[in-house]
């Protein structure tokens, strides 16, 4: 794995290059995040620091797309990196193998991995205060979730280590 200098410089030249979906291939290759159901990279408007968008693209069980801004790597790369990878983790949930239906799960999961790296381990963390936003988002999905239902019975341990999580960064 290249280090995180060369990356950044690739990253800077690509985006220089105004080659954006390369750029975002390139992490996936080298974060390994790539999925059988993954499609492509597609764009979207500019994205400002304030708010940036990425999405997983398609229907459950066909191929899925993500879109980024087409400036997303004007920012900081490791923010990059984990939204991505929260993309690939949908990319993942919309697979046929899968087929997650309902969103609020989805989003848990996502987010989850965004904290933790369970499913990408090479993905490299985001700031802290990133990190404490997709915790504190996770929890904003599991509370949407049905009150002591199915699902926050199947995630109730790992709401805990989202919780131990927060309270470690808050620190």
């Amino acid at each position: 794995m290249k280090s995180k200098a060369e990356i950044v410089q690739l990253l800077q030249t690509y985006h220089e290059l105004g080659q954006t979906e390369q750029a975002a291939l390139f992490l996936i290759d080298e974060f390994e995040l790539n999925q059988p159901n993954f499609a492509r990279i597609l764009l979207r408007e500019k994205a400002d620091p304030s708010y940036i968008l990425f999405t997983a693209e398609g229907e459950i069980g066909e191929p899925i797309s993500i879109r980024i801004p087409e400036n997303a790597f004007e920012f900081q790369f490791e923010l990059m990196i984990n939204l991505l990878a929260h993309e690939m983790v949908h990319v993942i949930q919309k697979s046929k193998l899968y087929s997650i239906q309902i969103r609020e799960e989805r989003e848990w999961q996502a987010y989850y991995e965004m904290c933790f790296h369970k499913l990408f381990p090479k993905v490299p963390n985001a700031s802290k205060g990133h990190r404490l936003f997709f915790a504190n988002k996770a929890l904003e999905y599991y509370n949407r979730m049905p009150k002591d239902g199915e699902l926050q019975q199947k995630y109730a341990n790992q709401k805990v280590e989202i919780e131990r999580f927060i309270a470690s960064l808050s620190k």
